[in-house]
């Protein structure tokens, strides 16, 4: 399965949130939700499968938490849909309108001592 189609249910949408926040047992996300435990399992061995979560067994217990890595697929997909950047970057911008203030400043001072010195 891939990451679109584990993220087109809402239950497991809300687990991944829910995991961003911090790792968690099975267990405990099963007493958050108004379903099973197998159903929370279930749904978690999904987000798994599509690399979203990962999980690591401490004795009986297997904590799941967010696998960052995962989103890439999402990232991409989302970039793509952003707008066209500009070829010149943004804080190139902020030089640009430093270096006009400056050049105008000067200007100013050159015209009023030019002023003063003809009057």
């Amino acid at each position: 399965m891939d990451v679109f189609e584990a993220l087109a249910d809402p239950v497991r949408r809300d687990l991944l949130c829910r995991l961003a926040d911090a790792p968690a047992r099975v267990v405990d996300l099963a007493a958050e939700y108004p379903i099973s435990r197998p159903a929370i399992s279930k749904h978690l061995r999904v987000l798994a499968d599509a690399g979203l979560v990962c999980a690591e067994t401490h004795g009986r217990e297997r904590h799941y938490q967010l696998a960052p890595a995962g989103l890439a697929p999402l990232h991409n997909y989302l970039e793509q849909l952003q707008p066209t950047r500009l070829p010149i970057p943004e804080h190139a911008f902020d030089g640009l309108d430093l270096e006009v203030r400056r050049t105008t400043r000067e200007r100013r001072a050159t015209t009023s001592t030019d002023k003063e010195q003809t009057a």
